[in-house]
């Protein structure tokens, strides 16, 4: 396991201060093999914290990449309409209850006070 690291290890600073996304790639596979963190920070001249989102975004996109569902854009709507459906039918349920209690002359459900 190595534990040093240098920057003359080929992955550094781009042009203008930015990494390219192989050099971030490069970065997080080296974060999983066991690098330390505040080390290799140091030796690319990046924040730990930058370091380390930069391998919970790789993680989850291979996480994502797992999924076996469709993530088209068909399906993305239809998942997002279905939701809104629920909603609605939820929001339309309540109402006909409020409705009910309102025609049977049954005082609505009081409030407590925020204070």
């Amino acid at each position: 396991m190595k534990t040093q690291t240098t920057a003359s290890d080929g992955v550094g600073l781009g042009r203008g201060g930015r990494m390219s996304r192989q050099r971030k790639r490069d970065a997080v596979l080296r974060l999983l093999r066991g690098e330390d963190l505040e080390i290799l920070s140091r030796a690319l001249g990046v924040t730990a914290a930058t370091l380390s989102g930069w391998q919970d975004s790789f993680v989850s996109a291979g996480e994502a990449s797992l999924v076996t569902r469709s993530t088209n854009g068909a399906a993305l709507e239809t998942e997002r309409l279905k939701a809104k459906l629920g909603e609605m039918l939820l929001e339309r349920e309540l109402l006909d209850a409020k409705i009910a209690a309102l025609e049977a002359n049954r005082p609505l459900a009081r409030r407590r006070s925020r204070r």
